[in-house]
């Protein structure tokens, strides 16, 4: 009996200590994936907090700004043109109650002047364009700049248009894609494997099991850029008051299980980009540095900018 518990003990102590080095080390067992490109600087949605999000006027201004990445949303029209919008329905963005796959792109209504800004309680920004763009303007715009896709919705004829798009404008190695659903991501990959995908919220949570029960550092990995929210913040955007302890209890446990350098560095070493959004705040800026997150998405790349100016790790 007593062998066998040394037998236990001396394979589970092998096992965390192998577990350990390569966690620290993971070149030992892979190599690192090729960065075509690295950005500390994203703007959501073009940088939703100082002009009407997804528009044109958005984008330009983030790029004069500095940005290292522009993050959109893409859907469909009824006649099968990509566009840049976030929802698929534009009641909130348009105030006409209308789906943007049932209309064709010439009939697609404009933004409202002013937009609540999602990641920012109680603000608003105004523009005066409010033209829903294209989404291959934005590639011949920004011909060097990395864009960050986000697919909608599941559907097959929009993943082959973007695609194809990206294939149009040479950009494989200035795109990625992807969203929170598992099944979209998959369509994407085998649709153009060119094109590097972000983590999905099944394979983030499957990710982050991996990595406490010590078998991350043993697992390929796919996948080039972990996209994920900084939990913390739904505290910033909710009424503290009115949520109840266990509400409280799970963002605080998300927030710890998520934000751990320890994970972020292990990635980083194998060549993956951790990017947390939506932040507008420095102090959560720094956090996020400090935690080792390549980049941070915010919706004021004007205000991100000067904090990376000052900002020292």
């Amino acid at each position: 009996m007593a062998g066998v518990a040394l037998y236990l003990v001396s394979t589970l102590g092998g096992y965390l200590l192998t577990s350990a080095l390569l966690l620290k080390c993971p070149g030992l067992l892979h190599r690192p994936k090729r960065q075509r490109f690295r950005c500390r600087h994203i703007s959501h949605r073009g940088g939703a907090g100082e002009n009407l999000e997804n528009t044109m006027a958005a984008f330009c201004h983030a790029v004069n700004v500095g940005t290292d990445m522009l993050e959109l949303d893409c859907h469909l029209t009824k006649d099968e043109q990509v566009v840049v919008s976030h929802d698929e329905n534009l009641k909130r963005a348009t105030g006409i109650d209308v789906s943007i796959s049932d209309l064709k792109y010439s009939e697609l209504p404009p933004y409202l002047c002013k937009l609540d800004v999602t990641f920012q309680k109680e603000c608003h920004c105004e523009g005066e364009d409010n033209r829903i763009p294209l989404l291959k303007e934005v590639f011949e715009a920004f011909p060097n700049t990395p864009v960050n896709i986000d697919i909608k919705v599941n559907n097959n004829v929009l993943i082959k248009k973007v695609s194809e798009l990206v294939s149009q404008y040479k950009r494989e190695h200035l795109t990625v894609w992807g969203n929170v659903n598992y099944e979209i991501v998959e369509k994407c990959h085998k649709e153009n494997a060119d094109i590097p995908i972000l983590f999905c919220l099944k394979r983030v949570l499957l990710l982050v099991g991996l990595f406490y029960t010590g078998l991350l550092p043993f697992i390929p990995i796919r996948e080039e850029f972990l996209e994920i929210p900084m939990p913390s913040i739904i505290l910033k955007l909710k009424e503290p008051e009115k949520m109840t302890r266990s509400q409280k209890f799970v963002i605080w446990l998300a927030d710890v299980l998520l934000m751990r350098k320890a994970l972020f560095d292990h990635l980083t070493a194998r060549g993956i980009q951790v990017y947390i959004w939506v932040l507008n705040e420095e102090q959560e800026y720094k956090r996020a540095f400090d935690l080792g997150a390549t980049g941070v998405m915010t919706d004021y790349p004007t205000k991100l900018k000067e904090f990376l100016h000052n900002y020292s790790a």
